[in-house]
């Protein structure tokens, strides 16, 4: 069968060169659109669910709160590990799927369960909430909002904390591929009503009247339209609270015709709710911290990219003093991983191509074997954008070309010996007529041999291809990656190898150089004693 390959792919140069520069062109399109990240991310299919109630004590929370929705998210289907995380104002529970179901059925499943789950946690205690698509590497930009020299007494944690809950994180949440934007740090500006009891009293005013003045005077209602000869007039009524003074004019009831006003009950002023952290920087006082989440499965790069093209944009609307000084992304990072991987393949591809003119004397047959380890490459990273691998220091850094071209090498080597023994005893023309029947012959005999050691190679990476969990999602890219790149390497011996032995050889150019004639002799006279 081989020998029927390679006899099709001599018969039909041009169809077959065609297909390979297809290929390769198609590798070139796969590596502008692979995802390319630092290291594999082995974080399980997992998905969070979050409820915060900010006065439960942690027995508290555990007992109303994480017990019920451990119960209903039990039966679910798929799940494999549930575990839960209580403590003071806050239960977060963690349900690990099969990663066969996917990203998003495992959530909507436990988008159904939550409803039912909220039923049984009792009211007040908090709503559960499912966490953010994202994993363990999703953390891809981080920022502080900052101020600059002279501006620092202009803006203080509130100030700062408004800017990026109001400025910048809105911004930043609307990119594709981010999903979420966390802050710390700061102070959380909110408004605050310190109301008088005594007041209360004097007046019989309950506290729940005051909750529901304020509730019912900050909303919003529509009042239809008026019709008015050809005309209608939209009918809009505003009542949100958009300042002190509405707040302190609110009214709560009447007594004696006269209104009761919150002014008259309390004091109403600006205040910061309770924290339970602060962020630092740089030694120079509290900050606010933004950090940007990556959906997972997206391409770290280019949402990467995207958000700090967004940023500068923002750079431009805050306020003057203002800035954001980011001090961790993923980009560095990725960058320094392709750039180590890229030097590897370059160097190692340089390295193969010396040692293989150096001992096959012949600059041509040398340029065919080395050929091949970009066309494997290409090869490699095809299947690899098809079967969705992402690039990284793994999947890439396991490629060897040694046992890439370990085909070619053999096919060139023997085909050039045959051409230098015909040579001898034919004529150029002569040679030229047979160099396909040349070609095919000692193409088929060497790769009847070399096939089955390349097979061995492939079949040694069944096991790690059957590694499941976080192993296999460490180390299977691996596997995959050289598994493509020797597929490609097999199919170009067969294919591309003979191809451009038959144009390229000939038998003036394949004598053997000085230097691999002095390597051999300096080695059989090592080997001749202790043989």
């Amino acid at each position: 069968m081989l020998s029927k390959i390679i006899q099709f792919s001599l018969r039909n140069k041009l169809l077959v060169l065609m297909l390979i520069g297809f290929v390769a062109l198609f590798g070139m399109y796969a590596l502008t659109q692979i995802s390319i990240g630092a290291v594999p991310d082995i974080t399980n299919n997992q998905v969070q669910v979050i409820t915060t109630s900010r006065n439960l004590s942690t027995q508290d929370i555990e007992q109303f709160v994480t017990y019920p929705v451990e119960l209903e998210m039990a039966n679910l289907p798929g799940v494999q590990e549930i575990r839960s995380i209580s403590k003071f104002g806050l239960s977060v529970v963690t349900i690990v799927f099969d990663d066969a179901m996917g990203t998003y059925l495992p959530r909507q499943l436990i988008a159904e369960k939550i409803k039912s789950a909220s039923e049984k946690i009792p009211e007040g205690f908090g709503s559960p909430e499912m966490g953010p698509i994202s994993t363990g590497l999703g953390e891809i930009y981080q920022y502080i909002l900052d101020t600059r020299p002279g501006y620092e007494s202009q803006y203080s944690a509130m100030d700062l904390r408004t800017i990026q809950d109001w400025i910048v994180k809105r911004q930043l949440s609307g990119i594709p591929g981010v999903v979420e934007v966390n802050t710390w740090g700061g102070e959380l500006k909110q408004y605050e009503i310190a109301i008088d009891p005594e007041q209360l009293q004097s007046m019989e005013i309950a506290i729940s009247q005051v909750f529901s003045a304020l509730e019912n005077n900050n909303s919003v209602a529509g009042g239809g339209y008026i019709e008015k000869l050809n005309d209608a007039y939209f009918i809009r009524g505003e009542g949100l609270i958009s300042s002190l003074q509405d707040i302190e004019n609110t009214v709560v009831t009447n007594r004696n015709s006269r209104p009761v006003l919150i002014r008259d009950i309390s004091e109403v002023g600006y205040g910061k709710a309770t924290r339970f952290g602060a962020i630092t920087g740089n030694a120079q006082g509290e900050k606010v911290l933004g950090q940007v989440m990556m959906l997972k499965h997206a391409n770290s790069k280019e949402v990467i990219d995207a958000v700090k093209e967004r940023v500068s944009e923002i750079s431009e609307t805050l306020p003057e003093g203002v800035y954001i000084n980011d001090f961790l992304e993923r980009s560095e990072l990725i960058g320094k991983t392709t750039t180590t991987v890229m030097e590897n393949l370059i160097l190692g591809c340089l390295i193969v191509v010396f040692v293989v003119v150096l001992l096959l004397g012949n600059f041509r047959s040398g340029l065919i074997v080395a050929s091949v380890i970009p066309l494997s490459l290409l090869f490699a990273i095809s299947l690899m954008y098809v079967f969705g691998v992402d690039a990284n220091l793994m999947s890439l850094g396991a490629i060897d070309f040694g046992i890439i071209i370990d085909g070619a090498v053999i096919i060139v080597e023997y085909t050039a010996f045959r051409f230098t023994r015909m040579g001898n005893t034919f004529s150029k023309d002569e040679l030229r007529a047979v160099s396909d029947q040349t070609t095919l012959s000692s193409a088929t005999k060497m790769m009847n041999s070399a096939i089955f050691g390349q097979f061995i190679i492939l079949i040694v990476f069944i096991p790690v291809l059957t590694l499941s969990g976080v192993e296999g999602k460490m180390f299977r890219p691996m596997a995959l990656t050289f598994s493509f790149a020797l597929l490609g390497a097999m199919i170009l011996c067969l294919t591309f190898v003979p191809i451009v032995s038959a144009l390229y050889l000939k038998p003036g150019a394949t004598q053997h150089s000085r230097i691999s004639k002095g390597i051999i002799r300096f080695l059989e006279r090592i080997y001749d004693p202790t043989i």
